[in-house]
Formats: structure tokens, sequence, C-alpha cells
């Protein structure tokens, strides 16, 4: 009976972490890697998988549900990246910040997407970045 506590113990633990994670998920949350954010093109559905996989957690763009950064400048931390629902930015400039970690190259991981993928998030960044306001985020 002794053996049996630390086991009971542990499968509630695993229970309530699993109802934990459960709870702060959306029924229209496109932030899941693999999913076709609704609403965007074939043309630009790979650069936004990509960039919701790997962007979104720093960054927001409302197009694809990123809320990665702050929303008001008085809660930015150093960590935060643009606010891509009010800055705008060209390809050119999007790769070169990917290539070298961001235009400061002090935070953004280098090389986080390289060769075609780099590419593809881009061209999709640089066609919705900008576009002010959205129904998927606070500006």
């Amino acid at each position: 009976m002794h053996r049996r506590r630390p086991l009971l113990a542990l499968t509630a633990l695993v229970a309530s972490a699993a109802v934990a994670v459960g709870c702060g998920s959306e029924k229209n949350d496109v932030k899941q890697p693999g999913v076709n954010p609704p609403g965007i093109p074939a043309q630009f559905q790979a650069g936004a998988k990509l960039f919701i996989e790997r962007c979104s957690g720093c960054h927001n763009l409302g197009v694809v549900g990123a809320e990665g950064g702050a929303l008001r400048v008085a809660d930015r931390e150093r960590v935060d990246g643009p606010n891509f629902n009010v800055r705008k930015e060209d390809v050119n400039s999007i790769l070169y910040a990917l290539r070298n970690g961001g235009f400061s190259g002090a935070i953004m991981p280098q090389d986080i997407v390289v060769g075609k993928e780099a590419d593809d998030v881009a061209k999709f960044l640089a066609h919705y970045a900008g576009k002010g306001k959205s129904k998927n985020a606070r500006n």
C-alpha cells in the first residue's frame, strides 16, 4: 500500500497538468503547428505556417493570431519582437533580419529559417505586415 501513494500522486499530477494545458486552448486557435491558417491564400500558406511555428512566440501579427510581443510600449520587454500589425517590412529587410538575428543582431535567433523557408516567410510577412488593426490581435 505504501508504494501506491507515490504512483497515485504522480497520476494526479499528470492529470491536473493535462487539464491545465487544455485550459488555454481555443477552438479557433490558428497558432497550431501544421494548421492551414484560415483566409490565407495558397501562395502564402507555407510562409504563414512557418511564421506561426517559429516567429509567433516573439512577434504580433493578427492575421495568424500571433501575440508573442507586447501590444503596448509600456508592457515591452527586451525580448519582444516588432508588432507586425503596425510595422511594415519589405522582403529584403525581412531576409536580412532572418539571416542576421534581427536588425540589431542581439535577440532573434540567427537563421531561424533558411533557404526556401526564409523566402516563404519573407513573402508572407511582406504581404501582411503593416496592415493596421485586425480582428485577431489588438494594436
